[in-house]
């Protein structure tokens, strides 16, 4: 053990927090903390290979989107689709916290 810069015994195998992408919340907002450039890029490839890869397969996707940011980004993905794969994909809401994605003329089970 060594003794850290306040005076008390710190594990020197204990590992180390990195705090350099930390960003402080500030009081006066309301809603969420907006992503970085490269969480908002990496954010929007995940939503165009996950529930794409799965409208791709089977026609049709439901995907949870809590907050509207969520949701706007599926929107953003459902556009990025047909200009990937040339073939509209439509966005239909669940509930309140889901999105389904639907590949234009594919058979989808009904709405819960």
């Amino acid at each position: 053990m060594a003794v850290g810069g306040t005076g008390r015994e710190v594990d020197a195998a204990a590992p180390v927090r990195d705090l350099r992408n930390v960003r402080a919340r500030g009081e006066e907002r309301d809603g969420p903390t907006p992503l970085t450039e490269d969480e908002e890029r990496r954010a929007r490839t995940v939503l165009f290979h996950g529930p794409g890869n799965a409208v791709a397969d089977r026609g049709w996707a439901r995907f949870p989107a809590y907050p509207p940011e969520e949701r706007r980004r599926l929107v953003d993905a459902a556009a990025r689709f047909r200009a990937h794969g040339g073939r509209q994909v439509l966005v239909a809401p669940e509930d309140r916290c889901a999105l389904r994605l639907v590949l234009e003329g594919a058979e989808t089970p009904p709405l819960p």
